[in-house]
């Protein structure tokens, strides 16, 4: 049976300081803060953690510094996954070696895979490592997607044990859900469904809402494992404008202007990146002072 974690797992920020250089203070309180109100996991190195504009120092010593500061008290999963199938198990071996909780490993970007080079992309690190592995599909960034064929095969493989579904398509998700069991489970990739992906057997969400709405994230999701779906239906839709906006541009421009406006001080990001348009931003404001976020 898989001992990863249900609930919200947050997609972690990656806090800087104002030469966009990694705020490690800031990142130890973040992680405090997310134990303090209910997150059940925290992934760091994340594309919501500029993961690809981060040197290989620069993420072995934010991996360091997570998992010195969780101290088993909330499990930690590391982003872990690259394009090419060495790098990626170099840092999976490094993770684990390093106290890592789980792996998330994203299917090859750019070069992308035909079926079997995805299945042993995957399984040359499933085959070497002793933690679990969550496979992350999200087509809209990676140009390709984990065939239902391929993920039948890999939700076989006994550290492959989960799956984050972020492709939007519930027909997708339908189907992914036909191989969920007590050694395969599956976790929204967006936060505008997780009721509806919870409806079909989903353990829990990797979430971006999180970084700034923990425990509301939690609620949607256990109400959700304990049968009250209308009550998490109502968190749910009663926080859309907020999902949406935290969306409006690329991931992670709006969530970390949030956490500035709500006074978190985490900094701007790391180019290709860039300013949030100022209508956006007032928009973005307009929303978190209707939620009670901002004053």
């Amino acid at each position: 049976m898989t001992n990863l974690p249900k609930g919200s797992i947050v997609a972690l920020i990656t806090p800087f300081h104002e030469d966009r250089t990694i705020n490690f203070e800031k990142l130890k309180e973040l992680i405090e803060w997310h134990i303090v109100n209910k997150t059940d996991g925290i992934l760091i190195l994340g594309t919501t953690g500029e993961s690809p504009t981060l040197t290989h120092e620069e993420d072995d010593d934010v991996v360091a510094c997570a998992i010195e500061c969780a101290n088993h008290r909330i499990p930690i999963i590391v982003g872990a996954g690259s394009n090419s199938t060495q790098t990626q198990l170099e840092k999976s071996l490094k993770y684990e070696k390093m106290g890592a909780d789980g792996l998330l490993l994203i299917s090859p970007y750019y070069n992308k895979a035909n079926d079997e080079g995805m299945i042993r992309h995957f399984t040359t690190v499933a085959d070497q490592v002793h933690i679990p592995i969550i496979l992350y599909n999200i087509p809209g960034r990676t140009g390709c997607t984990i065939s239902l064929n391929a993920l039948k095969q890999l939700s076989k493989h006994p550290m492959i044990q989960g799956i984050k579904e972020a492709s939007g398509d519930i027909s997708y998700a339908t189907n992914a859900a036909t191989l969920l069991n007590d050694d395969f489970v599956m976790y929204s990739g967006n936060d505008d469904i997780i009721v509806p992906m919870m409806a079909l057997g989903s353990s829990g969400v990797i979430s971006v809402l999180a970084d700034v709405l923990p425990k509301t994230t939690h609620n949607i999701v256990f109400n959700c494992l304990n049968g009250n779906y209308k009550t998490a239906q109502q968190l749910q839709l009663d926080n859309l404008d907020l999902i949406h906006d935290l969306f409006m541009e690329v991931n992670p421009i709006p969530v970390k202007e949030a956490l500035n406006m709500m006074g978190f001080h985490v900094g701007k990001y790391r180019l290709p990146l860039y300013e949030m348009s100022e209508d956006h931003k007032a928009k973005l404001e307009a929303t978190l002072k209707a939620r009670g976020l901002i004053a």
